[in-house]
């Protein structure tokens, strides 16, 4: 798992920027990520890798692809002291775990990141961090795959008020 880190304010411009908004496709769309702003990462990012980075990341428009785009990379979890509010909701919304972790400063790309999310912190290189709980029905979604995948597992007898 390689940890590839990002200061404050990275905007889903620089996620993925917007003359590939018409790509719909996570693979293809994780050839353009980050393009312009960290040029290897769609050429070296592999699965299970995580992002790591400052404040407000994922600021910027509202467009799902920028999420996408990560997870088509391979990314499994984004790590950030904030996240911009419609961010973090598409990446649930697509599968991607987003973690707000206070002190994830402190992470740097040669460290090891294990999660330990049941238990409220990140393992990094022998030093605990602490994270904001992910509720376990966000989980539910994520590991399903993402909104769409997880409402295709609900039985309509389960949304009938009892």
């Amino acid at each position: 798992m390689q940890v590839w880190r990002f200061g404050d304010n990275i905007d889903t411009d620089a996620i993925i920027p917007g003359r590939f908004l018409t790509i719909n496709d996570p693979a293809e769309l994780a050839t353009h990520a980050f393009e312009g702003t960290r040029d290897e990462f769609s050429m070296q990012a592999k699965q299970g890798d995580i992002i790591v980075a400052g404040r407000n990341f994922g600021c910027g428009s509202s467009r799902e692809h920028a999420p996408l785009a990560l997870a088509g990379a391979g990314i499994v979890m984004v790590v950030a002291e904030s996240f911009a509010r419609i961010f973090y909701r598409n990446s649930i919304n697509v599968g991607l775990l987003p973690v707000i972790c206070p002190r994830a400063q402190e992470i740097s790309e040669t460290d090891k990141v294990v999660p330990h999310l049941d238990k409220g912190y990140l393992d990094v290189s022998g030093k605990i961090l602490p994270t904001e709980p992910v509720p376990e029905f966000l989980r539910r979604i994520i590991d399903t795959g993402g909104l769409v995948a997880y409402a295709k597992t609900i039985r309509s007898e389960d949304l009938c008020i009892k």
